[in-house]
Formats: structure tokens, C-alpha cells, sequence
């Protein structure tokens, strides 16, 4: 009878395997944390904790490699409150990451290569230093892990630096993704400076508008974190969607850059060259009526005789004088028409009378002295926009869309168009471009702080500044007759977001 086969036993892992197996597994942990965070500001300490759990070390540092600058630069370097940057080859760090070998010193005071006015100027005292590249997928050196003082009295072995340069591999790619982030970051911004650069430049008079706008919508957004009731109480904004909100509200305006800027600076109902040529028409009048004087003058010498010129002087003078005043009244009444307020429902019908008055020209042939297209402007009712005019300036809503819907936004950032799409829009469906109801919460904030701005903003060619309490007056009126959020707007007066954001009074 054979003996019965003897079977395997599982051998229990020794307490080295298992120490290591949990490193490992650490690593692949952080691994995962370091690919998801993209702020370096946060991914750095998250690094050299995990660096210092699995080395098992007092402290570590990392150092960035400049190569343009060829520098090492850290923010995160334990001991030290400010960045550091150290010359590439300076100091142990600088020897790793310009050769590329692990340095790996059991007695850091027996090594000539450190450098101890560090811990002279601290107070510590360095025993043991271990120093690995971090390599990115290419196999490039990106900066270097310092470890210092292993726990314990010991010294860093073999598998330390295994283990941290595994460490380092996976920080470095995380870097460089941060890195990319930050740029991406930095280009948006740069673009988002140059476009308000640019609406600022077309009308100067505005100057501050967007960001003061930006200012007003991220501060209300911000305020709804404190509702605890009402519609609004659950909602929040996240880091990445206020920026959203604050390039969406940076940019509503960028189409007025297609917009004619005579039409979008217009200031009074007849352009500058037009009534340059009104009042020229209007000397040419007056000398008209001088000369037809001057006519009637000798006629009447010749028909009542010379020693009549006293009396036909005091005759004419006194004729003259009425119709020139009665032409500086008419140009006194057109005056004021061109100004951007509100036209009396008279002032209407007497510059259609207007337009009947003539004068003769040098081929005495009689020309109008009010043209049509000047009663036209001269007859807007309210502001100093034609509605040809008023649906080019409301088009700018149009190329803002359009000109925003080009650009590469990152998934974080893709709503920016549709944000600044709808900041002219009315609950009501009064608004444009679409006259849809259907409106954004972050477009809501935006079109009452839009408005609000609008109205009490420096003195404009073309309206004097309202004072704050009679601009939250305008906004209630418009928030009462569903133009506007009304709970957005109560949370906008109660925050008082325009002290907030602009440190404005609310007198």
C-alpha cells in the first residue's frame, strides 16, 4: 500500500514580505490619488507624505526641475517655509538630478557632499539621506525625492530605494500632469485678459464693466452656500464651476467687438458728422435770411428813396432779429431732441412740422433745412437707438455665443457659451436673442448683476450714473413683474453683494 501523498502546506508570509506587500500596496494607492489630483498645490504634500510613510523616514523633499533656468525649485522642501531653487549639480539634489544615480549617504556628517549649513541654520540634524530621480515616462529625469533620517536609527537599504523610485516614477507623471493643468490654466486666464483687453478697447467708457460683473456674479454665487431655506438652499457651486461662472461672465460682452463701434459708443440720436452737418445747414440759413435781408433792403431804397434808409435799417434790423432768433430756437428745440432723453409726445409732431422749413441755396433753389432721416432719429423716443441700431447692439449676445462656441473649452469649462448666451434673457420670454424663459441659474445671477452695474456705473456719454438704492429700486420692479430672479435678487440685496464684491457703499 502506497503512502498517502503529503500536500502542501501554506507558508505564512514572513513579516518582511508583508511589510513590503503593504508598501506596495500603498503605492498603487497614492498611484491612484496622485492621478486624480490636479492642483499641485495639493498634489505635493500628498507625495512626500506617502514618500515618508513608505521609506519610513523623518522627512522628505521634493525638487521640480527648471530646465530653462536650469534650476531645482521646490515649494514643499520639510524644514523650509519659502520656495527653495537650487543651481542644477548644487548639493545632493543637484547631483541626482543632473546625473541621474541615487545617492544613498548612511552618515550624512562622514560625506563630504552634504551640506550642513542647513542644519545649522534649523536646528536639525541630518544622519542618513537618501536622494532618487523621479523619471517621467520617457525616462527623463523631472526632479528628485529626498528622504531624511530613517526611523529607527536605520539606514536607508536597497529596497527603500526601490521603493521610491517607484514612488518617484508615479509622482512624476502626476506632476507633469499638474504642471499641464496649470498651464492650461494660465492660458485661459491670458486669453480671458486679452478678449476683456480688447471689449475695453472698442468702448473705453465701459472700461471695468466685465470684471466688475465677474466680481458681483461669482460673489452671489457664493452667497447661496449660506441659504438654508428657499429654492436655492441646496445649491452649490464647486472651485471649477465658479471659475466657469467667472470666465462666462468675463466674456458675456466679447461680441460687442462685432458690433460697429459709432453704433456702440453712440452717445447722442445724430452721430457727431451728422449734426456737424445740421449746424452747417443751419449757417447756411442764417445767412440765407441775412442776405434775403439785405435784398429787401434795396429794394426798398429804390422804391421810398434814399432818405429813407434810416427807417427801412430800424425796419429790417428789427425783421432779422426775429427770424434768426426764431432759426436759434428751432436749433436750441433740435438740440435738446438729440439728447438721449425722453421725447414728449409734442416734440414729435413739431418736428414733422419742422421738416416743411426751407432755405435757399447759392442757386437759389430751396433746399429743406431738417432732412428725413434726421426727424427720424431725432423722433426715438427714449435712449439714442434707431431699433436698426438697438438689434445691432443686441446682436452682440449673437457673436458672444458664436465666438465662444470656437474655442477648445475643457469638459470643466464647456458651459461658458451657454452661460454667457443667456445673460439678456427674461424669465418673462422679453429677452433676447431667443426670448426663451428656460434660463441658467449662473445666467440669472449674471443678467441681474449685468444690470445692476449698467445702471449705477460711472457718468456714460449717454446716462449719468444711478445711485445704488434707486438700482436695487429698478431691479425689485423687474424682479416683481418676472423679468428677473426674484429670490436671487432678494439673496443679492440681503448678502448686499455690491459691498461684498466692490466694496461699494449702500447709500
Amino acid at each position: 500500500m502506497e503512502p498517502a501523498p503529503v500536500l502542501p502546506q501554506s507558508v505564512p508570509a514572513s513579516p518582511n514580505l508583508s511589510r513590503r506587500l503593504a508598501k506596495l500596496t500603498s503605492i498603487l494607492d497614492v498611484a491612484k490619488a496622485m492621478s486624480a489630483e490636479r492642483d499641485l498645490d495639493l498634489l505635493l504634500p500628498l507625495i512626500l507624505y506617502e514618500a515618508t510613510k513608505v521609506v519610513e523616514s523623518d522627512r522628505c523633499s521634493l525638487f521640480i526641475l527648471d530646465r530653462e533656468r536650469e534650476e531645482l525649485w521646490s515649494k514643499v522642501a520639510q524644514g523650509s517655509k519659502n520656495e527653495i531653487r537650487l543651481p542644477m549639480g548644487s548639493g545632493i539634489a543637484g547631483q541626482v538630478a543632473h546625473t541621474g544615480a541615487v545617492i544613498n549617504i548612511p552618515d550624512a556628517y562622514a560625506d563630504p557632499r552634504f551640506n550642513s549649513s542647513f542644519d545649522v541654520s534649523s536646528g536639525y540634524r541630518t544622519h542618513t539621506i537618501l536622494c532618487v530621480p523621479m523619471r517621467d515616462a520617457n525616462g527623463e529625469v523631472t526632479g528628485v525625492i529626498q528622504a531624511l533620517n530613517k526611523r529607527g536609527g536605520q539606514v536607508f537599504d536597497e529596497e527603500d530605494e526601490e521603493l521610491l523610485l517607484a514612488l518617484g516614477a508615479q509622482a512624476a507623471g502626476a506632476i507633469e500632469n499638474a504642471l499641464l493643468h496649470e498651464e492650461i490654466n494660465r492660458l485661459f486666464e491670458g486669453f480671458v485678459s486679452a478678449s476683456v483687453v480688447a471689449i475695453e478697447a472698442r468702448d473705453p467708457t465701459t472700461a471695468g464693466h466685465s470684471g466688475r460683473v465677474a466680481d458681483l456674479t461669482v460673489s452671489l454665487a457664493q452667497a447661496l452656500e449660506h441659504q438654508a431655506t428657499g429654492p436655492y438652499a441646496q445649491t452649490r457651486f464647486t472651485a471649477v464651476e465658479l471659475q466657469e461662472l467667472r470666465y462666462a461672465s468675463l466674456l458675456h460682452d466679447f461680441g460687442k467687438v462685432g458690433v460697429r463701434e459709432n453704433v456702440l459708443v453712440k452717445a447722442e440720436k445724430l452721430y457727431p458728422h451728422e449734426l456737424e452737418a445740421l449746424r452747417a445747414r443751419f449757417q447756411l440759413a442764417r445767412k440765407d435770411l441775412q442776405l434775403q435781408s439785405s435784398r429787401r433792403r434795396l429794394a426798398a431804397v429804390e422804391a421810398r428813396g434814399l432818405s429813407a434808409l434810416p427807417s427801412i435799417h430800424q425796419e429790417e434790423d428789427a425783421r432779422l432779429g426775429q427770424e434768426l432768433a426764431q432759426l436759434d430756437e428751432v436749433m436750441g428745440f433740435l438740440l435738446t431732441c438729440n439728447k438721449p432723453t425722453v421725447l414728449a409726445q409734442g416734440n414729435f409732431e413739431r418736428l414733422l412740422e419742422l421738416g416743411t422749413l426751407t432755405y435757399t441755396d447759392a442757386h437759389d433753389h430751396g433746399q429743406p433745412l431738417l432732412l428725413p432721416h434726421e426727424i427720424q432719429s431725432l423722433s426715438i423716443t427714449r435712449g439714442t437707438l434707431s431699433p436698426e441700431e438697438r438689434r445691432e447692439i443686441e446682436s452682440h449676445v449673437e457673436h458672444t455665443y458664436r465666438f465662444l462656441s470656437q474655442i477648445p473649452w475643457t469638459r470643466a469649462l464647456r458651459r461658458v457659451p451657454e452661460i454667457a448666451y443667456a445673460h439678456h434673457e427674461k424669465l418673462d420670454g422679453t429677452g433676447y436673442p431667443r426670448a426663451v424663459p428656460e434660463i441658467p441659474v449662473q445666467s440669472r445671477m449674471m443678467s441681474i448683476c449685468d444690470i445692476y452695474d449698467a445702471l449705477t456705473a460711472s457718468d456714460r456719454p449717454y446716462k449719468k450714473a444711478v445711485p445704488h438704492a434707486l438700482a436695487l429700486d429698478i431691479l425689485k420692479k423687474e424682479a416683481g413683474s418676472g423679468q428677473l430672479d426674484r429670490d436671487l435678487f432678494t439673496i443679492f440685496v440681503e448678502a448686499e453683494i455690491p459691498r461684498r464684491a466692490l466694496k461699494k457703499s449702500p447709500a
